[in-house]
């Protein structure tokens, strides 16, 4: 059946792709918070262990929304680490890190994802796609605190 939401098929399916890459970001990210909430270790032991937590649960939330938002547009959401590892910007974390360098490297993949939902919104502006950019600004919004949160941990 064909969508008829205002869209024209090119519009539907740039702004699926863009969301696809948000949904890879945010996935990768989910992986890597969760692996460093696993395996921090030191005397932030606890306090990065919840705020790790916190994170993850969040951006499980977050990658169901994403996809959801990109089956409404009439396209498959990516849902294999295949299919990530190719669209995602992130790479993956170390176990093995510090706790300051996952600090550091889970600020770099908040902010990595901002730059992800940024960079799809000329597309999403041209198509007058709403739900698309109230998804996307909040999205931002959520990683722009976090990073925020997550970089004072590494100021003196």
């Amino acid at each position: 059946m064909s969508i008829n939401i205002g869209m024209t098929d090119t519009q539907r399916q740039t702004i699926a792709q863009g969301l696809s890459k948000v949904l890879a970001d945010t996935y990768t990210l989910y992986l890597k918070t969760h692996n460093y909430h696993w395996n921090v270790r030191g005397p932030m032991f606890h306090s990065l262990h919840t705020m790790f937590e916190t994170q993850y649960n969040e951006l499980a939330l977050a990658v169901d929304e994403v996809a959801e938002r990109i089956r409404a547009l009439g396209e498959l959401a990516p849902g294999s680490y295949s299919e990530f590892t190719k669209l995602a910007s992130i790479p993956e974390g170390n176990s093995r890190n510090d706790a300051q360098t996952m600090i550091r490297e889970l600020v770099e993949g908040q902010e990595a994802v901002v730059r992800t939902c940024r960079a799809l919104f000329p597309a999403v502006d041209e198509a007058n796609d709403e739900p698309t950019a109230d998804l996307l600004t909040t999205r931002m919004q959520t990683h722009e605190k976090n990073a925020w949160m997550l970089r004072s941990l590494l100021e003196n």
